[in-house]
């Protein structure tokens, strides 16, 4: 049966691909990965520890905002708050916030919902 996460899939439309994957490489400083043979060439692979993130492109999609999302764990929330600000990141609050969780949750170039939490001993 399942025993690990292997990866996660975002998708973004073909114009927003160049920022998006700015975004992930540049802003958030994920490593990315050279694709297999015999995938697409656009979009992006990256990892993050023992799990990859992948970017897809898809024009066909709906477009609507939504609550599904990816979480990045961080170290420092404050210096990764400070970090995504400072690049022209909308930070959006926690407005269900968790005992002893501190998030907070960011949205990149084609809309996808990222979490971004550090957990605290409480």
């Amino acid at each position: 049966m399942i025993n690990q996460l292997h990866h996660v899939n975002v998708t973004v439309p073909s114009d927003l691909e160049a920022a998006t994957k700015r975004f992930y490489s540049s802003v958030l400083g994920l490593e990315e990965l050279p694709k297999p043979l015999g995938t697409r060439k656009s979009g992006a692979w990256y990892q993050i520890g023992a799990v990859q993130l992948h970017l897809s492109i898809e024009d066909e999609a709906g477009g609507l905002l939504s609550a599904r999302h990816v979480c990045f764990a961080v170290s420092d929330l404050d210096e990764t708050q400070r970090r995504l600000h400072d690049a022209g990141v909308e930070i959006i609050p926690d407005d269900r916030p968790i005992p002893g969780t501190m998030r907070f949750y960011v949205r990149d170039p084609g809309g996808n919902r990222i979490e971004i939490v550090e957990r605290r001993e409480t």
